[in-house]
């Protein structure tokens, strides 16, 4: 079980993320939302063990994963946002790369050679990763996060670059992962997904924990029921219908 307790980050004396609480237990899917400058980078960093809180604690099967950061490491898959590769080694050639350094046995080479079929990165498994597209980078980034079978996932925007296709097939093993017991830190602005892939939500906005529980029982905000309408009535940023008539406006205008 992931636990986060009163988790505040300061930057220069002002808070990115202002005293959060969440739970994920195994076999459930944690969405985390919130607007851009929110704090869902921050946090993501915090419990990736990649940033020390100002205060507040991140426990991992009840022991504060600061204790030994190198042991809970071991066990937590993270996708981050931004696909940085080394661009001069092949696909497959991080992949190895990332198995060593992972400690994981010469057998974990069958491992890889499944999951580049499955996610249809075999055929390009000897290109350098300089060439590949956004999308193709993300995927070798789920590979690498999922081949040694993390007990925690977290997943920061892992959407981002990923075609109708893969993006179907990302859902899919989300599923399964949840089915297979697994925790899961979702990190996405892409509401649709989280509704359909998440069992808990957390909605984030100035640093700031402004509801966190089940889908359904955040759904109860509306009289309409979507996640969609609970986020636009949480989160007072911008009439998006407005904004976009708006622009179209000033596109027409002469």
């Amino acid at each position: 079980m992931l636990e986060v307790r009163s988790l505040t980050k300061l930057y220069s004396s002002i808070p990115a993320v202002d005293n959060v609480n969440f739970t994920i237990k195994p076999g459930e899917v944690l969405g985390y939302l919130g607007p851009n400058g929110s704090g869902k980078s921050t946090t993501v960093k915090v419990i990736t063990g990649l940033m020390e809180p100002s205060s507040g604690t991140v426990f991992f099967k009840g022991a504060n994963i600061r204790d030994d950061l190198i042991a809970y490491k071991r066990v937590v898959g993270y996708v981050p946002e931004e696909a940085n590769l080394y661009p001069f080694l092949s696909g497959l050639e991080y992949l190895e790369l990332v198995s060593r350094l992972r400690g994981l046995a010469p057998s974990a080479t069958r491992r890889i050679e499944a999951l580049l079929e499955l996610f249809s990165m075999r055929p390009h498994r000897h290109v350098a990763i300089s060439a590949y597209s956004k999308g193709m980078r993300q995927r070798i980034l789920l590979i690498a996060a999922l081949l040694h079978n993390p007990e925690l996932i977290i997943f920061d925007e892992p959407l981002s670059g990923l075609d109708v296709t893969s993006a179907l097939i990302f859902r899919r093993v989300v599923e399964a992962l949840r089915a297979a017991g697994k925790t899961i830190f979702y990190c996405s602005h892409v509401l649709e997904v989280v509704e359909k892939v998440c069992t808990h939500v957390t909605i984030l906005d100035k640093g700031k924990q402004l509801a966190c529980g089940t889908v359904q029982e955040l759904n109860k905000f509306q009289v309409t029921p979507s996640l969609e309408a609970v986020f636009s009535q949480l989160v007072h940023d911008v009439d998006a219908g407005q904004c976009a008539t708006a622009i179209v406006d000033v596109m027409v205008s002469r």
